[in-house]
């Protein structure tokens, strides 16, 4: 199988996603006694791919975090659509790539894959599967090696693989691409087009440029609460 072609079970066995309805409303976010956004619209429905971009500090990994239910706003509203039922179902729509890579050291690649998959709820991920993805994902060759030998870009690609398995239909990302070099940001893209022509959607941070057809931008420095404001506007100081 050619390492520039999606495993033929990333397609066949993947059915189309439910329809995804995702409304943040007057969004705000305060750190450390900062205002860092505030009165941010996102609306994410299926198939969206969605950039954040915006200077450090900005709020775009603050908004992640908020999308993924792990902060949250200091004012306005989220909104999961059917998912809204149960707050805690937004778990089984979401999946969250952050920083961190969070790889066991002393678990091999294949190891760490399957506990993550495992611990999220992905009960027809397979030792079969997982290695067909790795060729894919250009690391089928340090399945069984131990995480502490790996390099930050390989690191990157082997955080990616539980969420490129698993049946959420959001993807979170933040700065998916550092560390990775030009053949692996290409690997990134068509995984993304995959994720969406299921149904799938995509909200992520960057720096990096990224060949993402129709992705909307999010310019977080737009919803900067101005000098003034942030002395004077108590709506902001609370």
């Amino acid at each position: 199988m050619s390492c520039h072609t999606l495993p033929p079970d990333f397609h066949v066995s993947r059915p189309p996603f439910s329809a995804l309805d995702v409304r943040g409303k007057a969004l705000a976010c305060q750190r450390g006694g900062r205002m860092v956004f505030h009165h941010l619209d996102i609306h994410v429905t299926s198939g969206d791919a969605v950039f954040l971009l915006g200077p450090n500090g900005s709020g775009k990994s603050s908004l992640l975090r908020m999308l993924a239910g792990f902060l949250p706003p200091a004012s306005g509203c989220l909104e999961w659509g059917q998912a809204d039922q149960d707050r805690n179902s937004s778990h089984s729509v979401v999946r969250y790539l952050g920083h961190l890579d969070a790889l066991k050291p002393a678990l091999t690649v294949r190891e760490n894959i399957m506990f993550w998959c495992r611990l999220l709820g992905e009960p027809v991920v397979t030792v079969p599967s997982v290695d067909s993805m790795a060729l894919y994902m250009g690391i089928s060759y340090l399945l069984d090696l131990p995480g502490r030998f790996l390099s930050a870009g390989q690191r990157r690609r082997v955080a990616m693989m539980p969420l490129v398995l698993s049946s959420a239909p959001l993807w979170l990302m933040d700065e998916p691409a550092t560390a990775l070099d030009s053949g692996a940001i290409h690997i990134l893209e068509q995984v993304i087009a995959a994720h969406r022509a299921r149904g799938g959607a995509i909200v992520l941070s960057t720096h990096t440029e990224l060949d993402v057809p129709g992705a909307r931008i999010i310019r977080l420095d737009d919803y900067a609460p101005s000098l003034v404001a942030r002395h004077d506007d108590p709506e902001v100081l609370r």
